[in-house]
């Protein structure tokens, strides 16, 4: 394992201070709907463990001047035309391009993450942004259907917004995840009230506050904070829509109150995501997508693999050559490029790793590469591992672990391979090394995932923001990305025209006449092949 001992920041200076002036923390916290009388909450920069900027913390009265803010403002921003909206798009889109190393900077600052994660999440803001402000249009444009009565009845389908948008943001892609669903949320005309994990929120309110340089109306999109356990059920109770990203087990819980309210909710939860390794692979190619669909941001990413399937004829290299690349992997804590793996967001997920692993070594998991923290590179830092004969009663078998730990499994077939892949609650996303796209679309259809990606770990599909993306089962509602990612947060109102004659009886014909009429009328289109 590579260790950059340097880079680990042990000085008397918080890491903040390098990275965030006062201007810009005060800028930032005027973005949060808080009066202060609730006190504040202090996160911990994960490479030095040193304190950033205490942020106010929202009293449910502020949680309900934010959503009484974002009904006054949500009706003109709805009648504000579309191409206004994606014109104010864009311009975020070239303010988070130009101001990007700032972005990444307040990124890798409050979660520790490698750079090249961060860029990751910057990325995907681009994309998404410049994608719904060229498609929005067109996607949300009423559009005609086939009348009950030909000629007689007009029928036209229209997306009109749902009101106020509650979105519930993580930590583990702050900038991306607290931005990229408000944007489609507003693009359908839509205000916001976004409420992003205590950790993360100045990312958050750095793209917030971008987005309204660009032009968005003051209090449409409002900023709330504090503990997801207290301030996020503010939010759900509160909104017309929910989207959250999180816990399979709090998403239970937000799916249940918006079921009382019966307002509709999208959620990406968790997953214990597998990827499968064909016995014609390329070894050293499929290593090297095994190792980034493993240990990227850290391995705190909902999509990444945490279960690897191979085939028998290909296990020993691959698994070589997957355990040499991971402990070449570089480790290093600071801001700046040039580490592979960065840093575990916190001492509590710190913990939650190290249980994994160690409970599956106390029941006889070998230990391939890592397995162990290392505080010597920063306080929550934990070498990328993979583990082997890895059985059912281990915690990490069947249950997330959100780091960078991976476990391997050698099978006699692809299709034993297939089954253990599906042998899981969880359903979200899923991976196929193979030198056969076809087998690999084979394979694929076979797996029950809401994304499947051939010769890729996460990014084909996730990037492919065209199309949509989300979870089967226990890994969600929904689904973020594309048409659908859009148009889930319209209501659908169908406005039907007749014309001359209706379905209401004439004078001049009886109740059988007319009611046989009626159903004759509806045999003969079948015989005309109509629909």
């Amino acid at each position: 394992m590579s260790i950059d001992l340097e880079a680990a920041p042990h000085t008397s200076t918080p890491l903040a201070d390098t990275v965030m002036t006062a201007d810009l923390v005060r800028l930032l916290k005027g973005r949060v709907t808080a009066s202060g009388a609730n006190g504040v909450t202090v996160a911990t920069a994960p490479f030095d463990a040193s304190p950033l900027p205490a942020v106010p913390v929202s009293s449910e009265q502020d949680v309900e001047i934010a959503f009484r803010t974002a009904r006054r403002q949500q009706p003109t921003w709805a009648a504000t035309p579309i191409s206004e909206r994606a014109r104010i798009l864009l311009r975020f889109h070239d303010l988070v391009y130009a101001r990007r190393a700032q972005g990444l900077d307040l990124v890798q600052l409050e979660t520790g993450k490698a750079r090249g994660s961060a860029a990751e999440e910057l990325g995907d803001v681009l994309i998404t942004s410049r994608y719904y402000a060229r498609t929005a249009e067109k996607a949300l444009r009423p559009n005609n259907r086939r009348g009950a009565i030909p000629v007689l009845t007009k029928t036209r389908v229209h997306h009109v917004p749902i009101g106020v948008v509650g979105i519930i943001s993580p930590w583990n892609y702050p900038l991306t995840l607290a931005i990229t669903d408000a944007i489609a949320a507003l693009m359908a005309g839509n205000s916001v009230v976004l409420k992003p994990d205590s950790q993360t929120m100045f990312t958050a309110l750095w793209v917030v506050e971008q987005m309204y340089e660009a032009g968005l109306p003051e209090g449409v999109l409002n900023v709330v904070s504090g503990e997801g356990g207290v301030v996020g059920p503010m939010v759900t109770d509160r909104a017309d829509y929910v989207m959250f990203t999180g816990s399979t087990a709090v998403g239970r819980q937000v799916a249940a109150r918006c079921g009382e309210r019966l307002v509709g909710c999208s959620m990406e939860l968790g997953g214990k995501n597998a990827m499968i390794v064909t016995p014609d692979v390329n070894v050293e190619r499929a290593a090297k997508i095994a190792v980034a669909a493993s240990f990227s941001n850290t391995g705190q990413l909902c999509i990444s693999m945490e279960r690897i399937y191979i085939h028998a004829d290909v296990y020993d290299a691959f698994t070589a050559a997957f355990v040499r690349r991971t402990k070449d992997l570089h480790l290093a804590a600071g801001i700046g490029w040039g580490a592979d793996v960065g840093s575990l967001i916190s001492a509590r997920q710190l913990a939650r790793v190290s249980e994994h692993v160690d409970d599956a070594v106390a029941q006889g998991a070998t230990v391939l590469a890592g397995g162990r923290a290392r505080p010597d590179v920063g306080p929550f830092f934990y070498e990328p591992t993979i583990l082997a004969d890895v059985t059912t009663s281990m915690i990490l078998a069947f249950t997330e672990t959100f780091g960078p730990v991976v476990s391997v499994f050698k099978v006699n077939s692809v299709q034993e391979a297939i089954d253990r892949a599906n042998h899981s609650e969880y359903g979200l996303n899923a991976s196929v090394l193979t030198s056969s796209n076809r087998e690999g679309k084979a394979i694929a259809a076979q797996l029950h995932a809401g994304t499947v990606n051939i010769n890729e770990g996460y990014g084909a599909a996730w990037a492919s923001v065209d199309a949509p993306m989300g979870g089967f089962r226990a890994s969600g509602l929904g689904r973020r990305h594309g048409r659908e990612g859009l148009l889930k947060y319209t209501e659908i109102k169908n406005v039907a025209v007749q014309r001359v004659q209706g379905f209401t009886r004439p004078d001049m014909f009886s109740d059988k006449v007319w009611g046989e009429g009626l159903i004759a009328s509806v045999a003969l289109m079948r015989r005309l092949g109509m629909k």
